[in-house]
């Protein structure tokens, strides 16, 4: 029986976590796509696919709030991980009552990636 393994979405801007993030999420049996931007991912039609998305929150163009936003206004309801190097717990506390389920702050270990799958996918 072949199990159709769960996608997630790496949405940053940064090419050195697009490349590390998926080999360690693989390592948990995921499906991962990477998209450097929110408009590629919205363009994409894994947007609609995703199970659980790791969302950088400083990114040019569109940040990772505002596409949190848009995800919110299409009623998606998909789990949103934040990832950060900026470590303000006011602005955790501010994603996390907006809906994302973690707010990762960058460097993290693979105990705080598995906690965060947990809460997204249970």
């Amino acid at each position: 029986m072949n199990v159709v393994r769960p996608l997630v979405s790496v949405v940053d801007d940064d090419e050195s976590v697009r490349e590390a993030l998926p080999l360690l999420l693989r390592t948990f049996g995921l499906r991962v796509e990477t998209f450097s931007s929110a408009e590629a991912f919205l363009a994409s039609e894994n947007a609609s696919l995703t199970k659980c998305v790791f969302l950088d929150i400083a990114m040019p163009s569109m940040t990772g709030p505002e596409l949190q936003q848009e995800l919110n206004r299409r009623g998606t309801g998909v789990p949103i991980v934040f990832i950060t190097a900026v470590k303000d717990e006011t602005i955790r506390q501010n994603l996390m009552k907006e809906g994302a389920v973690e707010c990762l702050f960058k460097p993290f270990g693979e105990a705080d990636l598995a906690r965060a799958l947990k809460s997204a996918l249970g």
